[in-house]
């Protein structure tokens, strides 16, 4: 199976399987990473979810190999265009090419990355909320070799982490980007040691799974929901948002605060 769910209590990882291809994206596997991501977004035990690639890659973007049969142009429009057209005509959003991409979680997600994340691949690290990165890992939009565009929110998201010209210059060059550039630039979070990038991101997903999650997820949503909104509209909008959850999870908190939890800016009891 290239594609599996690992728990360990609230935190679960999507585990992308196909290290002959160096987990390049085929049909099957994008459906089947589409459908993990959902059924995990929608499980009440599964508080953050760490997405990794086994075997030394993170993802080498869509098989080539696969990508030859449309070469036949009904195939083509019949796979691409047709299937994946967005909207679709029933007014849904199907997948993206690379799975789950055109999907907006409502719960943290981190991409544990070793190794190549390119093209298609850099654009499911972009679609992750946080990049941990192994030391020896590289971004790099290396479609652009073959005259492939980016159709997985590559153009989108990458101007919104490192700035229009700094993405403009990865995107039209397709050069190599490695995690200390990476790091240095805001295209990733943290780096790791080689093969310590799942044990990173997984840490980092306890650590948040761990805190009330109706906070964690309203200040989640309003700080994705926030671009290209005017100040107000946003402040409207974290306020909505945020206003309910204190009446609950924040009551809460503020009586084990004040029965001695988490004095001094401790995060160890809580």
């Amino acid at each position: 199976m290239a594609v599996r769910i690992e728990r360990q209590g609230k935190v679960a990882t999507v585990v992308h399987s196909r290290p002959e291809a160096r987990n390049a994206m085929d049909p099957d596997s994008a459906d089947a990473l589409t459908r993990a991501f959902l059924e995990l977004d929608s499980d009440e035990d599964t508080a953050a979810i760490v997405f990794w690639g086994e075997g030394g890659a993170f993802c080498a973007g869509w098989d080539l190999k696969y990508a030859q049969a449309f070469t036949d142009a009904g195939r083509f429009e019949s796979e691409i265009v047709e299937r994946l057209a967005f909207p679709a005509a029933d007014g849904t959003t199907p997948r993206g090419p690379m799975g789950p991409s055109r999907l907006e979680m409502s719960k943290p997600l981190i991409a544990a990355i070793e190794g190549p994340a390119v093209a298609g691949g850099m654009e499911l690290a972009l679609w992750c909320d946080i990049r941990v990165m192994a030391e020896d890992a590289y971004f790099g939009v290396y479609c652009r070799r073959w005259g492939i565009p980016l159709i997985d929110g590559g153009t989108v998201r990458l101007p919104r982490l490192v700035g229009q010209g700094r993405a403009l210059e990865i995107i039209m060059t397709g050069r190599k980007v490695a995690a200390d550039e990476a790091l240095r630039i805001g295209l990733c979070e943290t780096v790791s040691p080689k093969g310590g990038a799942r044990a990173a991101a997984e840490a980092m997903a306890r650590e948040i799974a761990r805190f009330p999650q109706g906070a964690v997820r309203a200040d989640r949503a309003s700080a994705i929901a926030g671009h290209g909104l005017s100040i107000q509209e946003a402040l409207r909008r974290e306020w909505q948002r945020g206003v309910h959850t204190i009446a609950t999870e924040g009551a809460a908190g503020a009586g084990r605060f004040a029965a001695g939890k988490g004095r001094g800016g401790d995060f160890s009891e809580i």
